[in-house]
């Protein structure tokens, strides 16, 4: 019996009794996570709002190309988008920073669902190509939900790197489960009730969420007092390799999607495209949600590298299983493949934390997805031209050459960068 177990003593009879009386377990890390005060009020705003952005592209192309017949034309709109967004996002995130959350995200989120009822007049009532590029690139003002999520943690569990490390894990498995079911929803809306459904029900619910999230101001972030004009994270030392990691992993994402779409079209498989992407998704939003009971080891940097270095290997699952044409095979490669990605972007967000100062933690966080977006978008051009000019099967090359740049970059980068305790 363990000396620190406590012993009740009690009489049976004439007999004196020891009894055994057990601790209760201590909580997991997730319920330690939870039992914050109004942590699970401004989580469930923040999941209502984080759903629509795995909807919004996808009902776009559905509504214009329905309505208008040309994804040519749906796929530039949503391009010009992602290109707005990405010249945005850390401005926005530069005055969240700067006024509050509360102050900026909410008229700035009102914006954006303008601009998404805005696209979906101008398509429902026919008028010219360009008012749809205008009415989209407003929706550019969409903060980064996930980011303002994330600083919140990072504000009530500050000097706990193991809480912080559960929380980060908990958001990126929140980041993957909604980016796998918004686009099910959307596709589901838009067939099943009308062309521009999706974009209704992400824009009410956008909205909604962002309200809800934005009440709960005792968990939010206080504004750093500022000396005068601050300088961008991105001039900070060694955050810009970071990016440059950012980046390179971005392309991973985005060659795995455009290669295994093609391979699946290649070999009978495009109605089933997004079930099989999916578990590439649930692989990750598993892997996540396990690597947050883990408490982290070791240097973030050195993490960071093992992460991309397990990421790098289990890249070549989908390589090999494309060698056998079998889209069984494919889909528990893309498992495998997805149990990287939560690990590799937990790890990264927590450097990012580590290397950018408090009062400008939203606008380091939203420069890390920016990166991350801009990486999907080359991604997907590169896997696509290596796709016409090789094939599908050595397309899968491409996400394996992007996550070993990725971990060369974090190598290379490591010397210089300055990480807070």
């Amino acid at each position: 019996m363990p000396n620190d177990t406590p012993i009740v003593l009690g009489l049976s009879g004439d007999v004196l009794v020891a009894v055994e009386r057990r601790q209760p377990r201590p909580p997991g890390p997730y319920r330690r996570l939870f039992a914050v005060p109004g942590a699970r009020a401004f989580t469930a705003g923040n999941i209502v709002a984080r759903l629509p952005m795995g909807m919004f592209s996808v009902s776009a192309v559905i509504m214009i190309a329905g309505q208008r017949g040309s994804y040519a034309l749906a796929g530039a709109v949503t391009a010009v988008g992602l290109a707005a967004t990405a010249l945005v996002a850390p401005w926005t995130a530069r005055m969240v920073d700067r006024y509050g959350q509360a102050r900026v995200a909410v008229p700035a989120t009102a914006i954006a669902v303008l601009g998404s009822l805005g696209l979906l007049l101008c398509v429902h009532y026919d008028t010219p190509d360009w008012t749809l590029f205008a009415a989209y690139a407003a929706t550019a003002t969409t903060p980064n939900i996930g980011g303002l999520s994330r600083a919140r943690w990072a504000h009530l569990h500050r000097g706990d790197p193991a809480a912080l490390h559960t929380a980060n894990s908990f958001e990126q498995a929140a980041d993957e489960l909604c980016f796998m079911l918004g686009p099910v929803v959307a596709v589901f809306l838009c067939s099943a009730l009308f062309p521009e459904a999706g974009t209704l029900v992400g824009a009410a619910l956008l909205l909604t969420g962002m309200l809800l999230f934005a009440a709960q101001r005792a968990t939010e972030p206080p504004v750093a007092a500022r000396a005068g004009r601050t300088a961008s994270p991105v001039r900070l030392p060694g955050i810009r390799a970071l990016l440059a990691v950012f980046l390179a992993t971005g392309a991973v994402f985005g060659s795995m999607e455009v290669v295994s779409i093609a391979f699946l079209d290649e070999h009978g498989g495009g109605p089933l495209a997004g079930v099989v992407l999916a578990f590439q998704a649930l692989g990750s939003c598993t892997a996540g949600l396990l690597y947050g009971r883990v408490r982290p080891a070791g240097s973030v940097t050195r993490r960071l590298a093992g992460c991309l270095a397990a990421m790098t290997v289990l890249m070549t699952g989908p390589l090999l299983a494309a060698t056998t044409g079998s889209l069984l095979a494919l889909a528990g490669a893309l498992l495998l493949a997805g149990m990287a990605t939560a690990p590799t972007m937990v790890t990264g967000m927590t450097l990012i934390q580590r290397v950018t100062p408090e009062g400008s933690l939203n606008e380091g966080m939203t420069l890390a997805v920016t990166a991350l977006l801009g990486g999907i978008a080359a991604g997907s051009a590169a896997g696509g031209r290596v796709i016409e000019q090789a094939g599908t099967g050595t397309g899968y090359l491409v996400p394996v050459c992007a996550a070993a740049l990725a971990l060369l970059l974090c190598c290379a980068g490591s010397a210089r960068r300055v990480v807070r305790p």
